[in-house]
């Protein structure tokens, strides 16, 4: 089984060596277990939208983080830090949000509490 969780928990596809930022607007933010998930309409040098899927950490590790469900919503601009796919699709593992008002979100590092009084 332990070999199953690990597989489960791999970052194999993520390509950990390199950090990009992606700017563009919240499309669906997915508050789900075990994994949640930031789906972001960003648009291609063409100017016409993508869809771009950001994997990030459970709601229970981002809740201690100070994130709740309603941290992102539908039409929210944000610049997202990632670890992008490997295979160059449009998607990765996201490490920390900025919102429209410059508010600095992470998804790793000390436990704080939420500041809406929401909880997880």
């Amino acid at each position: 089984m332990s070999a199953v969780a690990l597989a489960h928990h791999s970052f194999s596809m993520f390509d950990m060596k390199t950090t990009t930022t992606i700017a563009g607007t919240v499309k669906q933010f997915e508050w789900t277990n075990p994994h949640t998930w930031l789906w972001l309409m960003v648009p291609n040098e063409k100017g016409e939208m993508e869809q771009w899927g950001f994997e990030g950490m459970s709601p229970n590790y981002l809740g201690r983080r100070g994130w709740s469900k309603n941290t992102l919503k539908a039409g929210d601009k944000v610049k997202v830090e990632v670890h992008p796919l490997k295979n160059g699709e449009h998607g990765g593992t996201f490490l920390n949000v900025t919102l429209p008002d410059g508010k600095l979100l992470k998804s790793w590092g000390a436990e704080i509490p939420p500041e809406d009084g929401e909880g997880r």
